[in-house]
């Protein structure tokens, strides 16, 4: 990671590893009984990186392609996701 030529990514990538997943998973669990919101999210916002780095849209481009990689993103969905499967509990998976 070159720490010099990147913009928010120290705010931005730990409030987006945390709450997003999280909520995604919430509103998977309450809505629909599913416990794979955190993953779906994950892997929907490779997806979008994925877009915007091809068609060189401004937004994502400052953000450190090293830490978008799946192999940091998706066990931790899969981590949340699998908790939550094993103890069908919100509480439990908070912890």
């Amino acid at each position: 990671v070159d720490w010099k030529d990147r913009r928010f990514w120290p705010t931005v990538l730990p409030i987006m590893l945390v709450t997003f997943p999280a909520a995604a998973q919430y509103y998977f669990w309450e809505n629909f009984r599913l416990p794979f919101g955190a993953t779906f999210l994950c892997l929907a916002l490779l997806t979008g990186e994925w877009i915007d780095r091809y068609v060189s849209f401004w937004g994502w481009t400052f953000f450190p392609i090293t830490l978008c990689w799946p192999t940091s993103l998706i066990p931790m969905a899969l981590y949340l996701d699998i908790v939550l499967l094993l103890s069908k509990s919100l509480s439990i998976t908070r912890i």
